[in-house]
């Protein structure tokens, strides 16, 4: 069974080394699993939370798109694409908001942290505080619940934000009933959930006290490590080091082998400037050829926007369709599959109906050596899948029964080579036609999705009208 891992970075400004041991760097690990899902993104909608300066967010979004790839990131394996190219984001925001109580909002970590600010100047409690901030709690449940991630990377910070996405979603669920969202849970590794930065507080932004992670070159980072706050001790004395931001810095980056190394040279008294230099020389083996792939990648910006641009096709090819039903659900439906009563013609007057649109189907047919397979054909007779080989006719029956229940926000679809798969219990289990075109592997997921989705709601509609059948007989 895959795993949908999910995590965004926010575009406000240069990535630093916080960033890439806390978010890039387990990103591109966990891409690389073949049992995960990995959908990864830049939360350019949450930068205008935090800043004004559209060149910063501009800038930015470029510089983290090159980070994640330069760091490895294989967009034909993830799903890589910007927040603000998905449009179903911001509209499930503003269904989950119709949800979310004023309540839960209240006792979110920042806008409380806002309020006592001001309350502690002796300014009104709400003074400089956006809408954007108070909402951010549901932008970031709504870029989650999108595409149902199973797993949020998250800093220990952002927890109170998955517990408060998962109370939206069940608030969601429980009004509309139905389990339209899975519950996502947070994911964190202990070893680098933070990363000091300068001044021994967690490298941020908002501190202004970080190390850049490619801009700036070389000279850039051994000049930012240089300025790390150390404390007085003099060449010779024993370094503290479960209390030195550089050995912590180290220690993200090192061997087991090389951690011990380096904390027994703090014990032993090396000199800081010495300390610093030989904790520059170890990041940037790691760094320096990121670094050129991240210039190259700067280069070539139309290159990247094409990348994004297929990322956020196969992301709304998941997103849409989900979207699609919850509109159904909370009502916003399509007028013309609507029938008032009262404009109905009388049965004699009334016109002949028209053609009822086929539903997606299957068919079943045997291969010349005996094997038993299946195809799944759209509305529109397309061919959207080809099961795989079953030696047993009742294995090939199981999972045609399988999949016209499954749905389409719980099929495990994912782009193999120029075809789309599907999975069930991480095996593949059938595949569509040979599309080399990224963009058309990302309209067939949706037109997957949708076909699953119809076949759901047929084959649930077929078993309710014989349960009703038998409980009139």
């Amino acid at each position: 069974m895959h795993t949908r891992v999910l995590t965004g970075i926010t575009t406000t400004g240069t990535p630093h080394l916080g960033n890439f041991v806390g978010a890039i760097r387990p990103a591109v690990l966990a891409s690389k699993d073949p049992n995960v899902d990995a959908f990864y993104f830049m939360a350019d909608y949450h930068a205008l939370i935090k800043s004004d300066d559209a060149n910063r967010v501009e800038a930015s979004r470029l510089q983290i798109a090159a980070s994640f790839l330069a760091a490895g990131l294989d967009p034909d394996v993830a799903t890589f694409y910007r927040q603000s190219d998905i449009p179903e984001v911001p509209e499930l925001m503003w269904l989950l908001t119709c949800v979310t109580s004023k309540g839960l909002l209240n006792r979110a970590h920042a806008y409380k942290a806002a309020v006592d600010r001001n309350i502690e100047q002796q300014e009104d409690a709400d003074a400089g505080v956006t809408a954007g901030l108070y909402m951010y709690p549901v932008l970031m449940a709504a870029d989650i619940l999108a595409f149902n991630a199973n797993k949020v990377p998250v800093g220990r910070d952002q927890i109170q934000h998955i517990e408060m996405a998962r109370d939206i979603a069940q608030r969601f669920n429980h009004t509309y009933g139905r389990e339209f969202f899975v519950m996502p849970e947070a994911h964190i590794e202990e070893q680098v959930a933070t990363l000091p930065g300068l001044d021994g507080r967690k490298m941020s932004k908002s501190y202004d006290n970080t190390i850049p992670l490619f801009e700036g070159g070389t000279k850039g980072m051994r000049e930012a490590i240089m300025k790390i706050v150390t404390d007085s001790r003099a060449p010779g004395e024993p370094k503290d080091s479960a209390n030195s931001a550089l050995f912590t810095i180290f220690k993200a980056f090192a061997t087991p082998a090389e951690t011990q190394a380096f904390e027994e040279a703090l014990h032993g008294g090396i000199g800081w400037g010495e300390a610093k230099t030989v904790l520059f020389e170890r990041v940037e083996a790691d760094v320096a050829p990121m670094r050129a792939r991240y210039e190259d990648l700067m280069a070539r910006p139309d290159d990247m926007e094409d990348i994004l641009l297929a990322g956020a096709a196969k992301a709304r090819a998941i997103a849409g369709p989900l979207v699609e039903t919850l509109r159904e659900a909370v009502g916003l439906r399509n007028a013309r599959h609507r029938r008032k009563v009262a404009d109905e013609p009388t049965a004699a007057a009334a016109p002949a109906a028209a053609p009822k649109a086929k539903p997606p189907r299957f068919a079943s047919f045997r291969e010349d050596d005996g094997s038993f397979r299946f195809r799944l054909f759209g509305a529109d007779g397309e061919e959207l899948l080809l099961s795989r080989s079953f030696a047993d006719p009742k294995a090939a029956g199981t999972l045609r029964q399988t999949l016209a229940t499954l749905g389409g926000a719980q099929a495990a679809l994912e782009s193999q080579g120029d075809r789309i798969v599907l999975l069930v219990d991480g095996a593949v289990v059938a595949e569509g036609q040979s599309y080399p075109d990224e963009t058309a592997r990302a309209a067939l997921v949706l037109r997957l999705r949708t076909a699953l989705d119809v076949l759901a709601a047929v084959t649930a509609d077929e078993a309710a009208a014989k349960a009703a059948n038998k409980a009139a007989g």
